[in-house]
């Protein structure tokens, strides 16, 4: 099949990170992909050697006629089956295209607050198929009134090659942050926000570090309050064992060097690709249970599902964790359940299988 995806959004979100992944996954699966793309922006560097025909172009709004001529443009040289879409201000234009050149489109949201009421009422029944990126997301779709029949689930794909299990890069990543190679590395990756549960997993983290003198806790992101959890880490007895290192542009390699995650977010997530990921890594996650981190994981198998905000029940856990008789065997657990439930192949195929069914 022959794929136009259009996402020119300059951002680095989820949203952009999922319109790769999925343009790369139908690439890897014998599809034809082209893109029209922020020029120079994440998605077109990300894009750039993956075989797909890069069309630099802007959409500011809907009246932007920049980003209907260079879409118009690829799909004369592509003839494609399907229009795909990511992001919300490109939804109405590629409505309206989808009309114009009688090409079935394809939307996907990724948020859970509602969009406009318009927007709301006739995005999902004009779009030929409208996908939710988890089960959660998608019961709150339908709480808004969209028909069950209209909402669709496809999730995130993740390359199992990227985010395999690399001993060697483990050693190296430990080695030049001054990590005992024997250490038991808790990871965070994501946005330094307090509706992250970042204090609580600080607070969790360092109960911990008082009974398991090899654990040490590596956090990757940045946001509004990376200063303030870095003041409260010096302000600690185990400032030396937290390692903050700001915004990492590929993650990929740091998955190796952290023997579980964290996920310990406070308020609704939609998804959660950063437990995905680690788990295809061989590292277990912990997880809270709320919004749709649960269906990123398997409960006691490949991770363990904790109330949002308990400090005490984290610590419990992630001392339960450090015990690699219980962390290893849910670490071998995690890729094999990441591959058959998220690898590329299977996202790929299942997508094709929704757009076929009638």
């Amino acid at each position: 099949m022959k794929f136009l995806f259009v996402g020119t959004n300059p951002e680095n979100t989820g949203a952009a990170t999922h319109f790769v992944a999925l343009a790369q996954a139908m690439v890897e699966a014998g599809h034809q992909v082209s893109a029209v793309v922020y020029p120079d922006g994440l998605i077109a560097k990300n894009l750039a050697a993956s075989g797909v025909r890069i069309y630099p172009a802007k959409f500011r709004n809907v009246f932007d006629l920049r980003g209907y001529f260079a879409t118009i443009k690829a799909a004369r040289h592509l003839r494609p089956d399907w229009l795909v879409g990511n992001f919300g201000k490109e939804y109405w234009p590629l409505i309206l295209m989808s009309r114009l050149l009688s090409v079935p489109v394809a939307l996907f949201r990724h948020r859970t607050p509602p969009m406009g009421r318009v927007s709301g009422y006739l995005v999902p029944r004009l779009a030929q198929r409208f996908f939710a990126v988890s089960s959660h997301a998608r019961q709150a779709y339908l709480d808004r009134g969209i028909p069950p029949q209209l909402v669709r689930v496809l999730y995130n794909p993740v390359n199992m090659q990227w985010c395999k299990p690399d001993p060697q890069k483990r050693s190296e990543i430990l080695h030049q942050l001054g990590i005992p190679q024997d250490a038991i590395v808790i990871g965070y990756v994501g946005r330094m926000h307090g509706s992250k549960g970042i204090y609580t997993l600080l607070e969790a983290a360092e109960g911990a570090m008082v009974q398991e003198s090899r654990l040490h806790c590596l956090w990757l992101g940045h946001g509004p309050d990376a200063q303030a959890i870095g003041e409260r880490i010096e302000a600690g007895s185990f400032a030396h064992r937290h390692h903050m290192l700001g915004w990492i542009d590929d993650v990929h390699p740091y998955y190796s060097a952290i023997s579980m995650l964290a996920f310990p977010s406070i308020a609704t997530e939609t998804f959660g690709r950063v437990s995905v990921e680690a788990q295809a890594a061989e590292a277990p996650v912990l997880g809270s249970n709320i919004g749709g981190i649960p269906e990123t994981l398997s409960a006691n198998v490949t991770g363990l599902l904790l109330p949002p905000g308990n400090a005490p029940a984290w610590r419990n856990a992630i001392l339960r964790m450090c015990d690699a008789d219980v962390r290893v065997p849910m670490g071998v657990a995690a890729r094999d359940f990441v591959d058959r439930h998220f690898s590329t192949r299977v996202i790929a195929d299942e997508f094709v299988r929704i757009l076929g069914d009638g």
